[in-house]
Order: structure tokens, then sequence, then C-alpha cells
């Protein structure tokens, strides 16, 4: 029996040995083809293209089903003269379209920065760049960068329209009105010129437990506020000087690319809703992304550019579980502020 068992136990051990050398040797391959391969992907739709098609698909579905060959046989009659008449040249425009959606440190801008380069490579002097933009704000030095690649834009003379469908506030702001256009959907959230830091002090707490915390600099001014340390009025006036310094240069920011703007009236870190900003300047026309590019559909070649990163197994499974959890958080929310009007 124990000769057996010594026996299995070996047996184990060398099948467990082998399947893992196996799986470190499918992992160092998987490692290497990633390396080899391309991690990015530039990824370009026609949305002229995609209307048509979406056009068409829906013609068929409400048509009488002896009608649908009918149909079909002019789709294709449309497309051989479509071909005929309407082969882009030089001078027919194109407006390229792409997407920003911030978060808090404004991780999308790398890949902003990456698209603008890609479109500044090709664009020509009639074209036009539509940044559909959101984003409620976020870290400064982040948000700088992110509307320095806008600016890269206008510099280069290509007409630049931001269009905000929900908000573009603070660090959204700055990056939005680096447009030669600003339109807004009537209720987006506009504004929010101004700059907020906030951080808490367990000080006191420490003290009481006499627990001592050593906060040691080299410069003056090298923390002026922590969230252990002691706090001094010298270190809160720096603070206050360095919060309105930031201020004082987004307000300028904004100036400088809309002059015309009030900037005092409106660099108090108020939020309005699309009517409103009109009202005061912080946009130049109401409408919605998705009604523009309708109107530029008709006189221009509309290309959607996107720059994709692709994700591994475990970054895929990891998003999945993310999203998961947010869509449940998401639905327990809905339900708690909808008990409110189902109670009878």
């Amino acid at each position: 029996m124990n000769e057996w068992l010594t026996d299995y136990g070996m047996f184990l051990a060398q099948l467990l040995a082998v399947v893992g050398i196996t799986l470190l040797a499918i992992l160092v391959v998987m490692r290497a083809r990633g390396a080899e391969g391309e991690r990015v992907r530039l990824r370009v739709e026609e949305l002229n293209d995609s209307r048509r098609r979406r056009r068409r698909r829906l013609q068929l579905a409400a048509s009488e089903p002896g009608a649908r060959k009918r149909l079909l046989k002019a789709f294709r009659r449309d497309d051989k003269a479509r071909g005929k008449r309407h082969v882009p040249t030089e001078s027919t425009p194109t407006v390229w379209v792409l997407d920003f959606h911030g978060d808090l440190k404004a991780s999308a801008a790398g890949r902003l920065a990456e698209e603008v380069s890609a479109v500044l490579d090709v664009a020509g002097e009639a074209d036009e760049v539509v940044v559909r933009l959101e984003s409620a704000g976020g870290l400064v030095h982040a948000y700088g960068h992110a509307a320095a690649e806008m600016d890269r834009l206008r510099e280069a003379g290509l007409m630049t329209t931001v269009c905000v469908d929900k908000v573009a506030a603070s660090g959204g702001y700055l990056m939005a009105c680096c447009a030669d256009r600003l339109r807004v959907a009537p209720f987006a959230v506009l504004g929010s010129i101004g700059v907020v830091a906030q951080l808490p002090n367990l000080h006191r707490l420490l003290k009481r437990h006499d627990i001592d915390v050593e906060v040691l600099t080299a410069g003056r001014y090298k923390r002026t506020l922590t969230v252990l340390g002691e706090n001094t009025e010298e270190g809160r006036e720096k603070f206050l000087e360095d919060l309105e310094t930031i201020h004082g240069l987004f307000k300028r920011h904004v100036a400088e690319r809309r002059p015309a703007l009030d900037i005092e009236a409106v660099a108090t870190g108020e939020v309005w809703y699309g009517r409103d900003a009109l009202a005061r300047g912080l946009v130049d026309e109401l409408g919605t992304s998705e009604a523009y590019l309708a109107q530029r559909l008709e006189d221009a070649r509309v290309v959607s550019v996107r720059l994709e990163r692709r994700q591994g197994l475990a970054d895929r499974l990891g998003l999945a579980i993310s999203r998961g959890v947010e869509r449940g958080a998401q639905r327990g929310l809905e339900l708690l502020d909808a008990s409110g009007w189902q109670k009878r």
C-alpha cells in the first residue's frame, strides 16, 4: 500500500511538472507573438457607406415581400451609377471624425495625440476635423496635454469643430474651447472654469493616539499641505496661491481662444446648460453631433478614425468583470431611484 501511494505521488508530481512546463512554454510563445505582432491598429470607417447601408436595410424591412426584389435591383443600379458619378476627387472635402471620452486622468490623451498625427499626415486644406468630446474634467496636467493636442489642429490650419452631446466641463472645456466652432446639445453641461483641490488631514486623530508623523522636505514649499502631518497657515496660503495661479492660466487659455468671451463673468467655477452657455458666449451653436454629421454627409466624405489597442485575454476578462460589476451597481441605483415613484 505504501509503495502504491509513493508511486502515485511520484506520478502526480511528474504530471504537475509537465503541465507547468507546458503552460510556461505556451505563455512564452504567446508573449513573443504579442511582442512581434502589431498591438495597435487604426480603424477607419466611411460613415457615408454605413448610413447608406442602414437606410437600405430599413427600406427593405418596411417594404412588402414582393417589392424587395425590385428594391435590390434598384440598389444595384444605384451602386453602378454611383461608381461612375461619385468617384472621390482631390476637390472632395473630407470630414475626419475623432472621439474623446475623458476620465479623471485624461487617459485617452495619448491616443488622441496619435490620431491627430495620423489625420494631419493626410488632411487637405478643405478638410474639417470633428471631435465628439465628452468629459467632466480631471487633472490639470493631463487635460493640459489633451488641450495642446487639440491646438495642433488649429495651428495646422484645419477647420476644427467640437461637438458636445453631454458634458465638457473644467478640463473638458479646456479642450473644447480650442475648436474653431463649438456645437453643443441643448442640455449639455459646459463651463466649470475653475480649480478645486481637497485632501483629508489625519494629524489630530494620530496625535490623539500618540502617533507622530515626521514630514521632512528640502525646499520651503516642497510640501504645503499634507495628509498626515500638521498643516500650517503659511502652507495653506501657498496652496491657495498655487490654485489661483492655475486658475489664471485656465482663464488666459480660454480667453485667447475665445476672445469675444467675457472671461471674468464666466470663470467662476459655475456650469451652464447648452442654451445658457450659448447666451453667455461659451459656445457657438446648438445641436447634436449626429445632426451635424448628417448634414456633412450630404456634401463631403465623412470618415471616422479611431486608434485601437488590442487587448489580451487577461485584459478582456478583467474588462468583462469590471463592466459586470458596473452594470450591477448601476441597476441597483436605478431600482433605488425608481422605488420612490413605484410605490402606490
